[in-house]
Parts: structure tokens; C-alpha cells; sequence
């Protein structure tokens, strides 16, 4: 144990950021005591870093407050996955766990990254972009998405929040306002009947396809948080071919938003075996039960060494400097 304190005081003082002020605050929380605890049992000099503002000045005073020489952010949402947070830690010079500005900045926005996927040929849903509600709403959304049910989603939240299933016309203006509540732009797609997969991108490599079979409509807030309500497959049971094309193009979505480190990259598989890429998260739940350490230790590597993986990547960021 001594030996490994000895290793693990190379990176000094390891600040685990997490909290924020986003809708995702509680779930940034549980992330960011998990990853304290493992790098706590690791030895490692490690201090939690709750960021309880939204203002950038006050957050470089608490950063500055504790004394941090790596920064292993857990926070979801806005702040943490939209390059705020990131943007600060490059100011201080503080080097950080994950996906540099331009790339949480893009891989936040959901709109962004539909647009970027589509002018590259990858293979995303049929969708519609709104601002907010009007008496137009129904033509537009039928006139790029041919048939209810439809989902609609903010363009910038994770965790599900504000999601929507709508089966018809008359849900459609309290789905889009519901996801008004969250941003002023709304993302509507079509509704994919099959299955929900999930790869992990670790250093550029993929890890091991999840399915999700959750025991709901789709892998919602409840489903995500939930024990016992969603059934993880690992590997998803998919033909070779096609699991490796999922595994490729699930790379090249982290690669085209110039992401690093790792990410989560969500798809849906339709009942004839086409996959759509719904979204990808710079920055997914980190507990030992979250979908990216699930695919790791399916390889062998456990939370703790993930943990340290990842700080060891943010460290390799210093000593390049």
C-alpha cells in the first residue's frame, strides 16, 4: 500500500470536481463520490471540489481555494460537458480529465452534432430543430418526420431530462414546452422501434457494445437510476460484422468532435439492423455501476483503475507542457 501511495504522489493534489448548478447536479454528485472514494483507496492525495456556482469568477476562487494540481471533472451538464469548466481550468493552467473545450462545446448540443454527423455521411435519425412551440409545429415536424410517435428532447441536457415520447399531435405542444424549459432550442426525432446500445470510447479505442433493455419505453431518467429497472447485455449480442461497424463508427463520431480521453456514444439499432447515432456524452456517469465503467471492467479494467487511467491521461496532458 505504501508502494502505491509512493506511485500516486506524482500527480499531487487531485481535485475531483463535481455538483454544479445544472438539472443534473445530484447525479454529478454521486459520480464524483465515487470516483473520490477510488482514488482515496488508491492512496492518491484527492480532495472533492463541490462547485455550488454558476459564476466563472467564483469557480476559479473555489478551484483556486483548494489548491488542485489535476482536476478529474464529474460534473454533468452545463458547466462540466459544455467547455465552461474546461475554459477555466486551461485559464489556471490546470491540467483536467476528458474532452477539451471546442469538443464538450459541440458534444453537449445535440443539434451541433446531428448536423456535424449528417454533412459526414453518419448515419443519424430523421429530426426536426425547433425554437419554441407555434401554430406551425405540426407541419414542420411532418414535414421532415413522416409518422408519430416522436421523441422530443432539449437540445442541450443528458440524464433524459426533458425527454418526451409523443404519440400524437395533441402532446406535442406540452412535450416541446416541457423541453423549453430546459433551453431554447428543441430537438424532435422520430421514434426508433429496436434496440438501445451504448459504446464506451476509451483512448480512442471502443470498448465492448452495452444493449439496454430498460423495463420502460426507453432508457429514461427513471430507467437510468433506478436498480432493477434496466437489463445490461455485455457484449451485446450482434453479429460480428455489424457489432464491428457500431464499435467504428461510434470512434469516428468521438474522432469527427475531436474528443479525447473518453466518451460515451449512444445509438439505437432499428428491427432491420440499422443503427442511428442519438447523441455523445463527454462526460457519462461515473459510478462503478455507470454504462462506461461497465464496458471497462468487461475488459478487465475496474472502477479504480479507470479512475486512475483517466488522471494518469490528464497528468501525461501536464508533462507534455
Amino acid at each position: 500500500m505504501l508502494k502505491a501511495k509512493e506511485e500516486n504522489s506524482k500527480y499531487g493534489k487531485i481535485g475531483v470536481l463535481m455538483g454544479g448548478c445544472s438539472s443534473e447536479r445530484e447525479i454529478s454528485l454521486k459520480s464524483g463520490t465515487a470516483v473520490l472514494t477510488a482514488l482515496r483507496e488508491l492512496r492518491c492525495d484527492v480532495v472533492a471540489v463541490d462547485i455550488v456556482s454558476s459564476d466563472n469568477n467564483e469557480i476559479k476562487r473555489i478551484i483556486l481555494d483548494n489548491k488542485i494540481d489535476i482536476a478529474f471533472i464529474a460534473l454533468h451538464g452545463s458547466i462540466g460537458e459544455d467547455g465552461v469548466i474546461q475554459s477555466i481550468l486551461e485559464e489556471l493552467n490546470i491540467p483536467y480529465t476528458g474532452s477539451g473545450i471546442e469538443a464538450s462545446r459541440l458534444a453537449i448540443n445535440k443539434i451541433m452534432t446531428q448536423s456535424i454527423f449528417k454533412k459526414e455521411g453518419l448515419p443519424i435519425p430523421e429530426h426536426v430543430i425547433l425554437s419554441r412551440y407555434n401554430v406551425d409545429t405540426k407541419t414542420i415536424v411532418m414535414n421532415n418526420i413522416s409518422q408519430f410517435p416522436v421523441i422530443v428532447k432539449p437540445a442541450c441536457e443528458g440524464s433524459s431530462i426533458g425527454v418526451t415520447v409523443v404519440e400524437n399531435e395533441r402532446q406535442l405542444k406540452d412535450a416541446v414546452k416541457t423541453a423549453c424549459e430546459y433551453g431554447k432550442e428543441v430537438l424532435i426525432e422520430e421514434f426508433i422501434y429496436g434496440r438501445e446500445l451504448t459504446v464506451g470510447i476509451l483512448e480512442g479505442n471502443p470498448l465492448p457494445i452495452i444493449e439496454l433493455r430498460p423495463k420502460r419505453r426507453f432508457f429514461d431518467f427513471f430507467a437510468k437510476y433506478n436498480k432493477g429497472i434496466t437489463e445490461y447485455i455485455i457484449p451485446a449480442k450482434i453479429e460480428s460484422n455489424l457489432y464491428k461497424d457500431i464499435q467504428d463508427t461510434a470512434v469516428r463520431a468521438y474522432e469527427l468532435l475531436g474528443c479525447n480521453d473518453f466518451a460515451r456514444v449512444d445509438f439505437m439499432l432499428d428491427r432491420d439492423n440499422r443503427y442511428y447515432i442519438l447523441e455523445v456524452n463527454t462526460i457519462p456517469g461515473f459510478t462503478a455501476t455507470s454504462l462506461l465503467p461497465k464496458a471497462a471492467a468487461e475488459i478487465g479494467i475496474n472502477f479504480k483503475q479507470l479512475c486512475l487511467k483517466l488522471v494518469e491521461l490528464a497528468y501525461a496532458k501536464k508533462e507534455k507542457k
